[in-house]
Formats: C-alpha cells, sequence, structure tokens
C-alpha cells in the first residue's frame, strides 16, 4: 500500500486525487482521476524524471506484460532515437511500441544535436523541431529531451522502464558492436519490425541526387543563391535552365489549346456534315415521295389526265334555255339546222322589248330562207 502522508512536488501537472496520496506527472500512474490522452493533445515533456511517484514499481517479465496489467500500473515501453526527418517508418516503429502490449505507456527518447553530431553525424532538422515533431504523434505519450546515446541500469531505474523497443539490427555506435547487447541480455529488449523503403538516409540521397532539381525550384520561390550555397555560375545557368521550361510550358499550353482547338472544328464539322447527310436524306426521300415511280405528284398527273380524256370522250351538252347566238354582219352565217330542230325548239321568252324585236327578225329571216 501507498502511505498517503507521503507527499511529493512535482511542476506542471495538478494533483491527482485521494485514492494514491501522490501527486505525479505521469497520468497512466493515476488514471482515475488523470483526463486520457486525446488526439487533440500533444505529448508531454518529462522534465529530470517522469515519474517521481514513490509508489513501487516491480520488474514485469514479457509474459506478463503480455497478459495484461492493471490500469494504474500501465507497461512503461522506451524507445529512443534521432527521428531526423521525422517519416512514415519512424510513425510505423512507434505505433509497433505503443501496440506490445493491452497497457503500455511510451516514452520517446530523442538525442540532442550536440550528442548526435558526435556520435552519428550532422542532422537536417534541429533537436527542437525534433521534439516537436514527435510530441505530435498519437503513439506517445511523453518526450524525453536530450535522451543519453546508452542506456544504463541507473537511467532505466530513474525513469521506472520496464521495456526497450528498436528494431532487431544490432546498432554499431560509440565502439560498441551493438549499444543494446546488455538491453537484450537483461531480458529488457522488445523488438519491432523496420519498414523498408523508407528511411532519413533514403530521403537524404533523394535530395542529393535530384538536387538541381531542388535548387532551381528553391530559386525560383524567391531564396537566394546564398541561402542555397549556389555559385554564381551555377545560379545563372539555374536561371537559365528556369526560363527555358517556362518556355517549353508556354509552348506546351499553346499545342493543347491548339489541339483543343482542331479537336472542336473537327467535332463541329463532323456534326455539320452529318447533318447535311440527314438534310440531304430527308431531301432525297421527300423528292422521291413526290416524283417518284409511285409519287403524288404522278398519281395526280394520272387523275387529271384521267378527267381531261373523259371530257374529251363524253362532253357535256349545252343547256336547252341558252339564248340563241346573234348573227354579226361581218361574219357568215352558220349553216342552216335541220328543220326538225326548229319545230321541236321552244323559244324563250324575251326579257326586253329590244330582245323580243331582235329575236321577231331573226325568226322571220329564218323563214324566208326556208322559202
Amino acid at each position: 500500500m501507498v502511505d498517503k502522508s507521503v507527499e511529493v512536488s512535482v511542476t506542471g501537472q495538478s494533483e491527482c486525487g485521494t485514492r494514491c496520496g501522490v501527486s505525479c506527472l505521469t497520468r497512466p500512474l493515476c488514471p482515475s482521476f488523470c483526463p486520457p490522452q486525446t488526439l487533440t493533445e500533444p505529448a508531454i515533456f518529462a522534465r529530470e524524471t517522469s515519474c517521481d511517484c514513490r509508489a513501487p514499481h516491480e520488474k514485469l517479465t514479457i509474459a506478463q506484460a503480455r497478459r495484461g496489467t492493471p490500469v494504474d500500473r500501465p507497461v512503461r515501453v522506451y524507445a529512443d532515437g534521432i527521428f531526423d526527418l521525422f517519416h512514415s517508418g519512424h510513425a510505423r516503429a512507434l505505433m509497433q511500441a505503443k501496440n506490445l502490449f493491452p497497457n503500455t505507456y511510451l516514452i520517446v527518447g530523442v538525442c540532442s544535436d550536440e550528442l548526435t553530431y558526435k556520435y552519428k553525424g550532422f542532422t537536417v532538422m534541429t533537436e527542437v523541431e525534433r521534439y516537436e515533431a514527435l510530441r505530435h504523434c498519437r503513439y506517445v505519450d511523453e518526450i524525453l529531451r536530450d535522451a543519453p546515446w546508452t542506456l544504463t541500469p541507473e537511467f532505466l531505474e530513474e525513469h521506472k522502464i520496464d521495456f526497450v523497443a528498436h528494431d532487431d539490427i544490432p546498432y554499431s555506435s560509440a565502439g560498441s558492436e551493438d549499444v543494446y547487447k546488455h538491453i537484450k541480455e537483461a531480458g529488457m529488449f522488445v523488438p519491432t519490425q523496420r519498414t523498408e523503403g523508407i528511411s532519413t538516409s533514403d530521403i537524404i540521397t533523394r535530395i542529393v541526387r535530384d538536387y538541381d532539381v531542388y535548387a532551381r525550384r528553391n530559386l525560383q520561390r524567391g531564396y537566394t543563391a546564398k541561402e542555397l550555397n549556389v555559385s554564381y555560375i551555377n545560379e545563372k545557368k539555374y536561371r537559365l535552365q528556369n526560363q527555358v521550361d517556362r518556355m517549353k510550358e508556354k509552348v506546351r499550353t499553346v499545342e493543347e489549346k491548339s489541339k483543343h482547338f482542331v479537336y472542336r472544328v473537327e467535332e463541329k464539322s463532323h456534326d455539320l456534315i452529318q447533318k447535311w447527310e440527314e438534310k440531304s436524306r430527308e431531301f432525297i426521300g421527300n423528292f422521291l415521295e413526290l416524283f417518284g415511280p409511285d409519287g403524288t405528284w404522278k398519281q395526280v398527273l394520272q387523275e387529271r389526265s384521267g378527267r381531261m380524256l373523259s371530257y374529251a370522250l363524253s362532253p357535256r351538252e349545252s343547256p336547252c334555255n341558252s339564248p340563241p347566238r346573234e348573227l354579226s354582219p361581218l361574219r357568215s352565217p352558220s349553216p342552216p339546222s335541220p328543220p326538225a330542230r326548229w319545230h321541236n325548239a321552244r323559244p324563250s321568252p324575251p326579257t326586253s322589248p329590244k330582245g323580243a324585236s331582235a329575236s321577231m327578225s331573226s325568226m322571220s329571216e329564218g323563214d324566208e330562207d326556208e322559202k
């Protein structure tokens, strides 16, 4: 049991409740009172020690850790590294370390610039940038700044570390064939798998390989040749290449626009030709419908010619009550009609006195001719 009268002063964190009777910086030791970490909340920075709690820290075996531990006793896993140009390979390694056991509290140690320059070499990102990059990884619970290059038993005891997670490839450095050899012998090493095809060295290799491309791009974006450590001749060469690329891009744009224009013209002409063919077919069909062998126009002509032939063969008789035509003195009289016609014909009544006298004179002249 924990003595409730014990008081521990820790900065940066509020006191937990009276259940454990102590104040601690790490939330997993008092999970009932400390709120769980959310994805919008970055990991905390450890100060001198991340577990200043005086609660006993019993040593765990891997089998016990895999079976699960109480909520107030998470398995404290430590993973260290440089984490320069933090990428997906780093994140996947931390994800594996976080998921090693059901109840894991992941502490990530990041080496400082001074220590990294001494044992490994120059970095792209500064230590502050690397600290901040690790803080915002969702698998990390705590960041340990200025982490040691070699893990000593005193360091492991100070931070109450149960296991150390790293890939199983021997890491030769600082005069040692494997800096994790004593951790493996103590049974505190848990291996993780490296992600193939991605590493900080690979990213730097890509940048060095395509140095001209990136130098030209940054010159185009406003960086000076001095900032890029580019000589005067190379600067002029890169700027000339940028101008040539811009001209090529303009030519390519014009070609694309001209191709698009030609395509539209071809499409329009194809539509016009198709419409013309449709209209021509329609015109020819209408023409054949009118003037073809069995067209409407032929039927009209046949009907009209049939009527004219019927009129010629059987003309209509003139009406019987039509008035006789007067003979003109300049024209010779028509031959006389048969006598029987005069007896049968009935003269129509004159419409006026002049008409009546004319009809009487014509009748008398006709009688004289007969005589």
